[in-house]
């Protein structure tokens, strides 16, 4: 385990809040979010006797987090996904001034796509900060960045409801196609 518990803690509480925007963004929601950031904090803390001899222990810190996020998303890509219904709002949300309509534009994004707008532009880091962060070129990071962008605009651009999800299509219904079940949780917040 770590061994300096107070310099990891002084590390947590020094980093959190930036940490946390970047899981919210990438994630697309706070709770996702704070899960995230949990999972990635105790990666790095298994690792903190090293970690907290690097020059900058919290771009160490953004990896881990969206390795793991990368991770999850492969994993989720081939298991079974829970849905929930969004409940009215009644306080802003606690990640930040994110608008809402960016934040839906940002999760139609492919997710590495995402990662490298996420990092640029609200993490704030260089190209090549981004590019280490995602283990990739800076070129490959430029070319996410650029048709991120486009995209964004693409879809901001059009009519608000544009952003909301489209009404589910009934067509008959075809006996020999597989069948696929969408568990929803009512419950969830």
């Amino acid at each position: 385990m770590g061994g300096d518990d107070a310099g990891f803690a002084e590390f947590v509480v020094a980093e959190q809040a930036g940490l946390l925007r970047l899981a919210t963004l990438l994630t697309g929601d706070t709770g996702h979010g704070e899960d995230l950031l949990q999972t990635a904090l105790l990666k790095v803390y298994r690792r903190w006797g090293r970690v907290s001899r690097l020059e900058h222990p919290v771009a160490y810190a953004r990896r881990v987090l969206v390795t793991t996020h990368t991770s999850w998303r492969r994993r989720l890509s081939t298991s079974e996904q829970v849905m929930e219904t969004m409940p009215d709002r009644a306080a802003p949300d606690s990640a930040g001034e994110v608008d809402h309509d960016l934040r839906v534009a940002l999760q139609a994004l492919p997710p590495r796509m995402r990662a490298a707008l996420v990092l640029r532009f609200f993490a704030d880091l260089t190209e090549a900060q981004t590019a280490q962060v995602m283990g990739c070129a800076t070129s490959t990071v430029n070319t996410q960045v650029a048709r991120g962008l486009a995209r964004l605009r693409t879809v901001l651009a059009a009519p608000r409801d544009a952003l909301a999800p489209a009404p589910p299509v009934t067509t008959p219904r075809n006996t020999d196609a597989p069948t696929y079940t969408w568990i929803v949780r009512e419950d969830l917040p």
